[in-house]
């Protein structure tokens, strides 16, 4: 038995979870002596992508010629054999069918699980010192324990000078095992130099965002969702619950930017919203398929009663909502939940598998399609808005080089969604229809 690490994602995100299972080997093609490590790796993936992807007709490749060919060759190290390997996936003509090296593997495993090993901090460059400062300690950090403040300047990371230090090496030396004590040296306005010591924890990620929006007379709801990480769905429901208490009238839930994740939390989200009705479906293999049937691994996910508003809801969405978010848009606006305002979503109609490798790299592999509910195809194509709202070329740029804009009187598409819902447009369901 071979042990492999699997999740299904919608995006380039990764989540893992345990699965066990052997190997599938062609009789067709000859055992290989797989002595050295590189060719076991070229051959796992080769054994996954076999058994596991959507198009058996793997693009009109003789997949069992591939496998000979792979294992007649010799690999001198890993970085030989991961060449191979992205070469012959190439011939898939999938790019979301894709190998991973470990440390590839390790950055995206962490993002959509929705955790980190560290104190909890988000760091930037100041353009003009080039010092690296604290933007905000995550909440319920080790670093917000610690009193780490936003603006506090990082001087020293146990004992190494910040100097010409990336974000990316001061991450990587801030990271470390869980309980492992981390020395900082801080500078704060007013208060000079400040030494710190925290403790490393695995910390939650959020990948939501929310806060109450006075408009006139009326309170709304604004909820950013950055991502669907395995802690996304809890997140959303205690942002919607709060927001309710707070007395908002309406929602707007941004998804703009939004790459997608996992294909589950995109499920356990809808559910928040729609209280009955149809969220996806999923098919397998399709092309042995002429239409959505069951016989040729077609399925249905629905909504199961467990909405926890029916306020009115307006969702934004641009080119770079994807995957997860499309689920999502698309089983809201179907349903006549929500209406979408924005330009067209990116057009991700696909569903990965994803497994670590027994040298620590990965492999996300194309398993299946997803449909909204009425069975149209949006792969390549997308979702369009009910209501388009454009942004010029000096509206994004200012927008995207000043993030803190979203949801202002800057916000062209924010605008439209308020007007809706303060006009009243925006749909309105029941929870007790």
């Amino acid at each position: 038995m071979t042990q492999f690490f699997k999740s299904f994602l919608c995006s380039d995100q990764i989540l893992t979870t345990l699965f066990i299972g052997s190997l599938l080997i062609a009789p067709q093609v000859a055992q290989a002596k797989l002595e050295d490590s590189p060719k076991i790796v070229v051959d796992e993936v080769w054994q996954i992508v076999n058994s596991e992807y959507v198009d058996q007709d793997f693009n009109h490749v003789d997949w069992l010629r591939v496998r000979q060919e792979l294992l007649n060759r010799n690999y001198s190290s890993p970085e030989e054999a991961y060449r191979m390997i992205r070469d012959t996936l190439k011939q898939l003509g999938d790019p979301y069918t894709r190998f991973l090296e470990p440390k590839e593997f390790e950055s995206l495993t962490s993002q959509t699980s929705g955790e980190i090993t560290g104190i909890g901090v988000t760091i930037e460059i100041d353009p003009k010192s080039k010092e690296l400062v604290i933007v905000e300690p995550v909440k319920n950090s080790p670093a917000e324990a610690a009193g780490i403040r936003p603006g506090d300047r990082l001087r020293r990371i146990d004992g190494k000078s910040t100097i010409l230090m990336s974000i990316e090496q001061a991450s990587e030396a801030i990271r470390g095992e869980v309980g492992t004590k981390l020395n900082l040296e801080i500078y704060r306005e007013g208060e000079g130099v400040i030494p710190i010591t925290v403790t490393r924890a695995q910390i939650e990620l959020p990948s939501v965002t929310y806060s109450v929006k006075q408009e006139g007379e009326q309170r709304i709801g604004y909820i950013k969702l950055d991502e669907f990480s395995s802690h996304a769905a809890e997140q959303m429901k205690e942002a919607i619950e709060n927001l309710s208490e707070a007395g908002v009238s309406g929602f707007v839930l941004d998804l703009r930017g939004n790459p997608g994740g996992l294909l589950y939390a995109s499920v356990d989200i809808a559910r928040l919203w729609l209280q009955e009705g149809m969220i996806v479906k999923t098919l397998d293999q399709p092309q042995t398929c002429t239409t959505l049937e069951a016989e040729c691994g077609y399925s249905e996910i629905f909504a199961n009663g467990t909405a926890i508003t029916d306020l009115p809801l307006v969702i934004l969405v641009d080119g770079y909502s994807a995957s997860a978010s499309e689920i999502l848009a698309g089983a809201l606006q179907e349903n006549g939940r929500a209406t979408l305002v924005g330009t067209r979503t990116f057009g991700k109609g696909t569903v990965q598998s994803v497994h670590t490798l027994s040298d620590g790299s990965g492999l996300a592999v194309t398993i299946s399609r997803y449909y909204p509910p009425s069975g149209t195809n949006i792969n390549k194509k997308g979702i369009n808005p009910d209501i388009p709202v454009e942004l010029t070329r000096d509206q994004e740029l200012r927008i995207s080089n000043n993030p803190s804009l979203l949801a202002t009187k800057a916000d062209p598409q924010y605008l439209k969604a308020i007007a809706l819902l303060t006009s009243g447009v925006a749909p309105q369901t029941s929870l007790n229809p």
